[in-house]
């Protein structure tokens, strides 16, 4: 059964943008497709120019896109430094030490814990390591999959002003989320998911002001 029907979205280099939708409405699935962890029975997924479809997720991490998965998946025994060196395991010789200070740089509160098991962190410090990790292989486009999931508000918000730098700092990012309330005030594009397809489009702070996006996604 096809989750998927006609999406189209993009993201430009200079771009934050958000996929906002209902549980179920294939947005986990269209980060999937992107980084090859799902094959599309049609249609394409290109990045830097070149065609995605068909490619290892190794590769595609080697091309320059990274995800961060929903729950996490940290490596519960694994240290936080083990953690991160894993997430550089493409990288060139010498050039995970630099990495890691310009990752630790990003989450400071990681520093004090690199010899601290994963599964001993918090939810927010796996949150932020789960990030940090993905970051180790250096990727012009970063896709998220709900951040923000079991979080206090308060380090949501850490976390998002995180995301803000990153992307100022020039990392394309594509962020599904279903807090919409800080997804469209963080975003400068926005796309509607529903039942697997795209439903609205445009600036985020046109559709903050959309009333059918108001009633459904912003109370």
């Amino acid at each position: 059964m096809a989750v998927l029907h006609g999406v189209s979205l993009s993201v430009q280099p200079d771009e934050l943008v958000t996929l906002i939708g209902p549980n179920g409405a294939g947005k986990t699935t269209v980060l999937k497709a992107i980084v090859g962890l799902v094959r599309p029975a049609r249609g394409t997924v290109t990045f830097g120019g070149a065609s995605l479809v068909g490619r290892d997720p190794a590769d595609v991490v080697a091309r320059g896109v990274a995800l961060v998965p929903q729950g996490r998946m940290v490596f519960q025994s694994l240290t936080v430094r083990e953690n991160l060196r894993l997430g550089a395991y493409r990288a060139e010789p010498g050039a995970a030490g630099p990495r890691l200070e310009t990752v630790l740089a990003a989450f400071p509160a990681l520093r004090d814990r690199l010899g601290q098991l994963g599964g001993t962190l918090s939810g927010g410090q796996q949150q932020m390591l789960a990030i940090a990790r993905a970051l180790m292989s250096n990727p012009a486009l970063l896709l998220l999959d709900e951040p923000s999931t079991g979080l206090a508000p308060t380090i949501v918000e850490s976390i998002f002003r995180t995301l803000g730098d990153l992307h100022r700092q020039g990392t394309m990012i594509l962020l599904v989320e279903q807090n919409a309330h800080i997804a469209l005030e963080l975003a400068s594009r926005a796309y509607v998911l529903e039942q697997g397809s795209i439903v609205a489009e445009g600036p985020a702070a046109t559709l903050r002001q959309d009333a059918r996006v108001m009633a459904a996604y912003l109370g």
